[in-house]
């Protein structure tokens, strides 16, 4: 780890045909993080799966390999050693998302959830894709800011010029930084970064020195991304794009007449988890189904809140009254 390392499903086809179009997707890690939209509503991509760890396996390693944040798969898989777990232990990868809600336009990154969403524009006779990445985000009074803004410039090899009040804060602690840190293996912004419009244009989308950190509030503010995510990222992204940060721990989806319930730990403007709101949860669910006569199972959906393990869990069900009586029909 470099001195200065706390700054700042798949079609293949499609996969195919972007590389060929020339959008340089490069090395796809295991769980890809390409998936096609065939419907414009579709709420939902990807896919849980299970892994053997085999000796050399930590839980750092695994989520990096498969496209996770280093806390999503820790948190998951409670009780298991993420340095030393072991030959032959059975490792959940939580693979499905519902789609942040809002515009797919762009890119969304939803703070909660420690994930960045991207929305290419869709070609003409080809289904739209989103492709997304674990970001980390910042901690404390480092607050990212929440709204939308956009890409305004794109730096390869960047240099790092500290803000004052972070070499005040390195100050204090004994480990004074320079005023440049030149592009190299103790750069902290990696060697992409997208320079966005919040913040007077402090606040940037870029890599690491510290990758085993992704997935955790511990930039200054900044969304920080696995190196080899942010080498496929950047060049597919033009200055110009519209970038939505969002605040949503909770995510609902109706599909097939199951209602669907993610939970991530909520963060303050300060980027401090805190206890899930169970009323936050039911006004988000009588959104989502509207007029639909569902049974929920309540006792459930309150325990998946307060896992809030980013795990999608069936919590209700759509009744079917067509075959019901007039007397049999459910009371309010």
């Amino acid at each position: 780890m470099g001195r200065y390392g706390e700054c700042g499903g798949l079609v293949a086809a499609s996969i195919r045909a972007w590389a060929l179009a020339g959008l340089l997707l490069g090395c796809l890690p295991v769980q890809a993080t390409v998936y096609v939209l065939p419907n414009p509503d579709d709420e939902v991509v990807g896919e849980d799966q299970s892994v053997e760890t085999v000796y050399e396996d930590t839980l750092y390693d695994l989520a990096r390999r498969f496209s996770l944040g280093s806390e999503e798969l820790i948190r998951v898989n409670a009780g298991i050693d993420p340095w030393l777990p072991g030959a032959g232990r059975q490792i959940l990868v939580p693979g499905r998302h519902i789609l942040p809600p809002g515009p797919r336009e762009g890119i969304v990154v939803n703070l909660p959830e420690h994930r960045l969403y991207y929305y290419p524009k869709a070609r003409r006779g080809e289904p739209r894709v989103v492709i997304t990445y674990p970001v980390s985000i910042g901690k404390m009074d480092w607050r990212t800011p929440i709204g939308v803004t956009r890409v305004i410039q794109k730096e390869k090899n960047p240099v790092w010029y500290p803000p004052e009040s972070v070499r005040k804060e390195h100050a204090a602690e004994g480990d004074p930084l320079p005023a440049r840190v030149p592009s190299g293996p103790n750069n902290p912004l990696g060697l992409f970064a997208m320079r966005l419009a919040a913040g007077n244009g402090t606040y940037m989308i870029h890599g690491t020195n510290n990758p085993i950190a992704v997935g955790l509030a511990v930039t200054h503010g900044c969304i920080r991304m696995y190196p080899e995510d942010v080498s496929q990222l950047f060049p597919m992204i033009p200055v110009g794009t519209m970038v939505r940060l969002i605040n949503e721990p909770v995510k609902v989806a109706w599909v097939d007449g199951q209602l669907l319930l993610e939970a991530h730990p909520p963060v303050d403007a300060q980027g401090q988890s805190f206890e899930p709101d169970v009323d936050q949860f039911a006004d988000l669910l009588r959104s989502a189904v509207g007029d639909s006569t569902v049974a929920i199972n309540w006792d459930y959906a309150r325990d998946v809140l307060r896992k809030a393990d980013g795990v999608l869990a069936v919590v209700g069900l759509e009744a079917d009254l067509s075959a019901l009586s007039a007397d049999e029909s459910p009371q309010p």
